[in-house]
């Protein structure tokens, strides 16, 4: 049975992760789900956490803050604020190991995250063995559009409401992808959509070619940004496909 938890990251915030357990784990590493950009825990998340459980996984999926039932506007987040809170949810559930699967924005989150972990220390919980990306920013490059606007106008909204200032760019260029591709440690699956127009499958091509790690990129013909449900069975399967003989590897 799920169950909610409440969170609190280290600089005040309250968070809201739901915990999936599975009746018989199969396996130590429990998979971290970290949602888009104005995207939720809710909807694709809890699906894909309930095939999480079918293959034996503990699974977590949460809201970052300004999202979903988490505390906090959106307009003050950050990269450095979705780092803390996917930091305090690794931190909270303390599990012996972590498989991060971000979407998007997710993904560069969990990515920058994972730069650096120490798995021995108390302040992180946990170790993250390997990171998927679905449709993932990595990147800063293509987010160069909205920070036109915001140069310009001072601010964005979304269609959903939620608004980036510059408060927002100024931490995000603090980041560059190329740390990532220099330090992981980790192996990487990306799954990407020929025709995604938000985050051209360029940046995942140049990401796999970069990376010193294992990595496996699989591009959906014709898909974009948004899989369609024929597209999110097969990166269901192609995901869980990949964790079984990653895992594995990493075991031996």
């Amino acid at each position: 049975m799920p169950t909610a938890h409440t969170i609190t990251t280290d600089d005040g915030e309250t968070l809201v992760a739901v915990h999936h357990p599975p009746d018989a784990p199969t396996s130590d590493t429990w998979l971290v789900f970290c949602h888009g950009f104005v995207s939720d825990k809710s909807g694709s998340y809890a699906e894909r956490c309930r095939r999480a459980v079918d293959e034996g996984y503990h699974a977590v999926r949460f809201d970052f803050r300004g999202c979903g039932d988490s505390e906090g506007a959106f307009v003050d987040q950050t990269l450095s604020s979705k780092i803390v809170d996917l930091r305090a949810v690794l931190d909270h559930f303390d599990a012996p190991s972590y498989a991060l699967v971000g979407s998007s924005f997710g993904a560069k989150t969990a990515f920058h995250a994972t730069v650096g972990f120490d798995a021995d220390a108390d302040d992180v919980g946990g170790q993250v063995r390997a990171i998927a990306g679905r449709a993932p920013l990595t990147y800063n490059r293509a987010f160069d559009h909205l920070r036109g606007v915001v140069e310009r106008e001072g601010q964005f909204t979304y269609d959903t409401g939620h608004t980036v200032d510059g408060r927002f760019f100024a931490d995000f260029e603090r980041y560059a992808f190329d740390d990532v591709t220099a330090d992981l440690s980790v192996p990487v699956a990306l799954f990407h959509g020929a025709a995604d127009d938000s985050v051209p499958l360029r940046d995942s091509l140049d990401a796999t070619a970069s990376f010193d790690v294992d990595v496996s990129l699989q591009v959906f013909a014709r898909e974009g940004h948004r899989f369609s449900r024929r597209a999110e069975a097969r990166f269901r399967r192609g995901l869980f496909d990949w964790l079984a003989r990653t895992l594995l590897a990493e075991s031996d």
